[in-house]
């Protein structure tokens, strides 16, 4: 049994659905989107609530991600 695609995208009129055409940012081509949200990404460290992490900061994360993985007996094959 085939499943319909339930995205928001514009069916080719065959009538098995609703037409409904693609808006704003998704209708934008991909490019375009790249541009605007690298636009978002400098502004937001321009104005200082972007977070970088410090040296020590990565290493307290890295410590932790470890050693959560270590406690719960996880091996090479288990997903992150």
């Amino acid at each position: 049994m085939a499943s319909q695609d339930s995205s928001p995208q514009k069916q080719d009129g065959s009538g098995n659905g609703p037409k409904r055409s693609l808006r704003g940012f998704a209708a934008m081509d991909p490019q375009r989107q790249r541009e605007i949200a690298s636009l978002g990404g400098r502004a937001a460290h321009q104005s200082g609530h972007a977070h970088e992490f410090t040296t020590e900061e990565a290493r307290a994360a890295g410590k932790k991600r470890h050693a959560a993985r270590a406690g719960n007996g996880s091996s090479a094959d288990q997903p992150r």
